[in-house]
């Protein structure tokens, strides 16, 4: 169930109209890092979750605060739209307002489909995506991706940051920027915790029978550059995170496997095939009469 409170979670006041910023917004509302996707993002892995608990409720939780991030960006998209003047003068361009937003760094959309309001579309306009989501159903590569996108976007939000001197603003993106601080540290630590529990472990996934792997090559780096300063990492020598291995270093790749031919389809797929074109057709036919693949 979900219930909507009338209210934010932190004031989301420009101190003045900006329609050029206000596109520059819409990245972290509906991009592929932006609000919308962590808050679905959250809520799915959550409904999926198979273990009930602290970690289901972790997601729960942090899920409904971000479709709270996600009120307060648009609420503020729309108030810094409100009254926005276009900031062009001259009087052959502003005779056409549609001219006039493009040049002016507006997104026209903003104004003509959302009548002055946010949408569900990244700064370029491409619409949000349910394919940005990640839930795969294990906890541990779940977390680890949830870490990556707040990382992501506080990036962007710091980015936002210095883009403004609006301090209704920044006001707005300083509170972001302490709560992506959070869920960074956070998620890490519930990452950690799945470990130190013994209900996930390196590799993902851990309950996979790792003697079905190709082992001889489970912790080699493979140097497929001619970069060499790689060999200097630690993931080239040394013990490996899972703590089931040692790092080798190799340079290039340790097999090299002989090309095997090219396929040949069925015959009504209608590929060029090295068969003449009259084969091609009567083998078809055949097949059709015979009702066999």
């Amino acid at each position: 169930m979900f219930f909507h409170k009338q209210e934010l979670q932190f004031k989301a006041t420009p101190d003045k109209p900006d329609a050029v910023y206000a596109r520059k917004l819409q990245e972290v509302l509906g991009g592929q890092y932006g609000e919308i996707t962590v808050a679905m993002q959250y809520s799915f892995q959550a409904w999926n979750s198979h273990i009930p608990g602290k970690y289901r409720d972790l997601l729960f939780g942090i899920g409904a605060e971000e479709f709270g991030h996600v009120e307060m960006l648009a609420t503020m998209i729309a108030q810094l739209l409100e009254k926005a003047p276009l900031g062009i003068t001259e009087d052959a361009v502003q005779s056409d307002p549609a001219i006039a937003a493009v040049i002016g760094g507006t997104d026209m959309q903003q104004a003509i489909v959302a009548g002055a309001g946010a949408r569900p579309v990244d700064s370029n306009g491409n619409p949000w995506q349910g394919s940005y989501i990640t839930a795969s159903g294990n906890l541990l590569a779940d977390f680890t991706a949830n870490a990556n996108a707040e990382m992501q976007g506080r990036v962007q939000v710091a980015r936002l940051y210095h883009m403004t001197d609006d301090p209704g603003v920044r006001d707005m993106l300083s509170f972001l920027l302490a709560r992506d601080t959070m869920h960074q540290n956070q998620w890490l630590a519930a990452a950690r915790e799945l470990q130190e529990e013994g209900a996930e472990m390196l590799p993902v996934p851990s309950n996979f029978p790792i003697n079905k792997e190709e082992r001889s090559v489970s912790y080699q780096y493979l140097n497929f550059s001619d970069g060499a300063a790689a060999a200097e990492g630690s993931w080239a020598s040394g013990p490996t995170p899972d703590g089931k291995g040692e790092f080798t270093y190799h340079d290039g790749p340790t097999t090299s496997v002989p090309m095997p031919p090219p396929t040949h389809p069925d015959s009504r797929f209608y590929g060029t095939t090295e068969l003449p074109n009259t084969v091609e057709k009567v083998s078809g036919v055949v097949q059709d009469k015979l009702r066999k693949e």
